[in-house]
């Protein structure tokens, strides 16, 4: 009888430490998962804060393309405001496009192109863009974790009951990102 107590202790003492590294290591992703997505509001608040710059600076060459600076403006707000790591991808993607068309513009001013000021500005802007990059896949690697950790046997048994049922959503490219770029001659 004794020799049965002492193996169910211990079979309870291996399942219990077994839960316990589970849960851990889902804390452990969890917390990687929101670091990764800070350091993403880290790169792009230095976005944020480059853009109203660069708006004044084309806005000195290009006074009449106001509408460019307008939705560049407000696509700037939206990401500031997007809280969800999906409506900050989709209003991150806007943004994107609306800078695109600034620098569209920008192209028609030669005088703005050869400006340092404004060379200094894309190059920051263009050297932020690249460490959101790396940001958003440092978070989607640390996302795709942590949603295949809570979804692969053993680990989904105790998963949901411990508190992690929900998978994070990544970051993903805008429809337009993904397509083909088109070159012609």
């Amino acid at each position: 009888m004794s020799s049965l107590v002492i193996g169910l202790i211990v079979v309870g003492s291996i399942i219990l430490l077994w839960i316990i590294a589970i849960f851990n290591g889902l804390v452990n992703l969890n917390v990687r998962c929101n670091e990764a997505f800070a350091d993403i509001d880290v790169q792009t608040k230095r976005r944020y804060d480059l853009i109203p710059n660069l708006v004044e600076t084309v806005k000195g060459y290009a006074a009449h393309e106001k509408g460019v600076f307008e939705e560049v403006t407000k696509a700037r707000t939206a990401a500031m405001n997007a809280k969800t790591p999906a409506d900050r991808a989709e209003a991150e993607n806007m943004l994107t496009n609306t800078l695109k068309s600034l620098f569209a513009v920008a192209e028609a001013y030669p005088d703005l192109k050869a400006n340092q000021n404004f060379l200094d500005l894309q190059t920051q802007l263009t050297e932020t863009e690249d460490k959101i990059e790396v940001s958003r896949r440092y978070y989607n690697a640390n996302v795709r974790e942590f949603n295949i950790k809570i979804a692969v046997f053993p680990t989904m048994l105790v998963a949901g009951i411990l508190g992690f049922k929900t998978p994070k959503l990544m970051f993903e490219a805008a429809a337009a990102e993904r397509e083909a770029v088109k070159v012609q001659f």
